[in-house]
């Protein structure tokens, strides 16, 4: 406001010093030429009233300063409080003035330091690894007992532990009944997979040729050895001592049989897999259609399961096929189980 006053009072004194000299010059703005006591007194008025007002406004300047100096400082010193918070959560030395001694300076400074100490102190967790068992990839699938497995960049090869597939690459021997179709298996079953291998003490590490024996499993949980016997695709197999898995493996086996899957079938290998695939005789329709096996002999006491190759010794004049063995005791009730096939 003050500047206003200011501009007033120069411009009345420059008004009232052309006013006196050369009145004329105000006809462009007023339309007429004032006389010369006219305009000092009109100007004098101006001028006497806008000193006051300069005078009157001048004590506010003052105080508004004042007030920017008073707000300055109060920023420089709470900069200076923030300053030395943080020089104290960073253990660098710190100067004590004698404000900041008073416990009502030092209040602020113990609550920032707190929470500058919290944040610092919060522990960051650690990452776990989620990851229980190491994979390795298949590199390729030799036959339904055997393969090579990628084992951090070398090649190994494994002799899978339990079981044993029909023969489909042994240059001593044909292939085996019942051999490519568990070879083919087992590329369905591995090629491309990533297996977890598991390792047997009581087998030790290699086998005579050099094969690292292992039970593996599949990312999806498949324990791919006892499958394979499950399915009929593989028998049990132990080799001198018994396994971890032995008696697992066995009752797999053993359902196996009963269900006639895979190389137990009467229509493929009757459980006999030593024969070369290409000239196995395969069993009459008639023989195959029954899961228990009799003859109608008058003198026979003797069933036999179709897991039992024994039946296909009777004679096919008297064989008798059931679906069940109820269905064979129903019909011929004094039957045994042949001693051959317990």
């Amino acid at each position: 406001m003050s500047y206003i006053f200011l501009l007033t009072l120069l411009s009345s004194i420059v008004a009232l010093t052309v006013g006196l000299i050369k009145p004329s010059i105000f006809k462009r703005i007023i339309k007429v030429i004032p006389k010369r006591k006219t305009v000092a007194i009109v100007c004098s008025t101006v001028i006497i009233v806008s000193f006051f007002g300069i005078v009157i406004t001048a004590p506010q300047v003052e105080k508004s300063t004042d007030n920017e100096v008073a707000s300055i400082e109060s920023d420089a010193e709470e900069s200076s409080q923030v300053n030395e918070v943080e020089d104290i959560a960073d253990n660098k030395p710190v100067t004590i003035t004698d404000d900041q001694s008073r416990p009502e300076a030092q209040q602020p400074q113990n609550v920032q330091t707190t929470q500058t100490e919290k944040t610092t102190t919060n522990p960051t967790p650690a990452t776990q690894n989620n990851s229980e068992y190491e994979y390795y990839s298949v590199s390729s699938v030799v036959d339904g007992d055997t393969l090579k497995v990628n084992i951090n960049g070398t090649i190994e090869t494994l002799r899978l532990i339990g079981m044993d597939t029909p023969e489909t690459v042994d240059p001593r021997k044909p292939v085996q009944c019942f051999g490519k179709e568990a070879s083919n298996k087992a590329k369905e079953l591995l090629t491309g997979k990533n297996v977890r291998i598991e390792k047997d003490s009581t087998q030790g590490e290699l086998d005579k040729y050099g094969r690292r024996l292992a039970y593996i499993y599949r990312e999806d949980g498949l324990f791919y050895n006892k499958h394979m016997i499950e399915q009929g695709y593989a028998h049990e197999y132990t080799y001198k001592t018994p396994y971890k898995y032995q008696a697992e493996f066995k009752a797999s086996q053993k359902s196996a049989q009963e269900n006639l899957s895979g190389l137990w079938s009467p229509t493929t290998c009757n459980g006999d897999t030593t024969s070369d695939s290409t000239t196995t005789s395969q069993p009459s329709t008639t023989q195959s259609t029954g899961k228990y096996y009799t003859s109608s002999y008058r003198t026979s006491k003797y069933y036999y399961p179709a897991s039992c190759p024994d039946w296909q010794n009777l004679s096919s004049s008297y064989l008798m096929a059931f679906d069940s063995l109820d269905a064979l005791l129903s019909a011929y009730p004094s039957r045994t189980l042949s001693p051959q096939c317990q």
